[in-house]
């Protein structure tokens, strides 16, 4: 008998830190991330760091002992990321905030809805969109620009860049110009 598991964790978390046992008899509109494992806590919350009811979408913030202590030489993201946990009975726990949207369902599964942010992920790597943008922007030859992922003709998602130029573009050029400030899975 073989055994289908949804599981959900984002980079900043040991692996996984939510389940959910995929049964043919389940009656679910869409498959849920489920409910966090031992040790770790998962939080939906407002604006206001405040939780929201059962049904309600609001920000997925995760916590205890899987969650990350921050980003390697990063300390201002680290800070915007990784806050206090203000729901801990101890000094110094903290919560990841995970930049996805998400609701809590009834029976106390978690119901995934999507990302807070440009951030996709493409071929297994999560890749923040307006920072290409922002790259593109520091080329002389560009005034505006836009980054989406679509579908090219073989049906394979690729990134996207829309520019309007300041004037004459040269493709190839702003090319490696880009190649020199971004990684390669970004270009």
């Amino acid at each position: 008998r073989a055994e289908l598991h949804n599981l959900y964790g984002p980079t900043e978390a040991a692996v996984d830190v939510t389940y959910w046992d995929c049964r043919q008899e389940a009656q679910c509109a869409s498959v849920p991330i489920g409910k966090p494992i031992a040790n770790v806590t998962a939080y939906i919350l407002d604006g206001s760091l405040e939780p929201v009811p059962i049904g309600v979408a609001g920000d997925l913030y995760i916590g205890g002992i899987a969650v990350a202590r921050g980003y390697l030489r990063r300390p201002e993201l680290t800070a915007e990321r990784f806050i206090p946990n203000p729901f801990a009975g101890r000094f110094g726990e903290r919560l990841y905030k995970t930049g996805d949207r998400a609701r809590f369902l009834p029976d106390g599964n978690i119901e995934y809805l999507g990302r807070n942010d440009n951030q996709v992920k493409l071929r297994g790597l999560r890749i923040e969109l307006g920072e290409i943008e922002s790259a593109l922007l520091l080329n002389k030859q560009v005034r505006s620009a836009a980054v989406a992922v679509r579908e090219d003709h073989n049906g394979d998602r690729v990134l996207v860049a829309y520019v309007v130029p300041a004037g004459e573009l040269d493709p190839r050029g702003l090319k490696a110009f880009l190649k020199d400030r971004l990684p390669e899975h970004m270009v």
